[in-house]
C-alpha cells in the first residue's frame, strides 16, 4: 500500500518519531504504527493533518502522482503513483507475462490473488 510506505518515508525524512507524529496530529502512536504498517487507514481528518504536518497534497499521500490518459481520449485519466508506473515498466520486460496481462487482466488478477493465499 503506497499510503503506508509514503507515510514512513515522510517521518523518517522530517526525522520525528511514530510518538512525536502522533503528538502533532492528535493520534496515538499505535494509530501512526497501524497506518505505517498499512493495517489502518486514517479519517479523512487525520489524513488531512497528516498532508499538513508533511506539507504535501492528500493526493500524493494516497499514492497519487500522474495523470495517464488513455490513447482513445483525453476525458478517459486516471492519476497513478511512481509506483505503479515502475510496476508497468518491469512487466513489459516480460512480454509473455505482460501480454497476457493486456489480454484480461481481470482473469489473472483473480490468479494471482489465489495464489498469495
Amino acid at each position: 500500500m503506497l499510503f503506508s510506505k509514503r507515510l514512513r518515508e515522510l517521518r523518517k525524512k522530517k526525522n520525528i518519531t511514530q510518538t512525536e507524529l502522533g503528538r502533532l496530529i492528535n493520534v496515538t502512536k499505535v494509530s501512526i504504527c497501524g497506518y505505517e504498517k498499512g493495517t489502518r487507514m486514517p479519517t479523512l481528518g487525520t489524513l488531512m493533518d497528516l498532508a499538513d504536518v508533511f506539507q504535501v497534497d492528500v493526493n500524493y499521500l494516497l499514492g497519487y502522482d500522474n495523470y495517464v490518459i488513455s490513447d482513445n481520449s483525453e476525458e478517459n485519466y486516471i492519476r497513478v503513483a511512481d509506483d505503479e508506473i515502475e510496476l508497468i515498466k518491469e512487466l513489459r520486460n516480460h512480454a509473455e507475462l505482460y501480454n497476457k496481462l493486456i489480454e484480461d487482466p481481470k482473469r489473472i488478477a483473480k490468479f494471482l490473488e489465489k495464489k498469495l493465499r
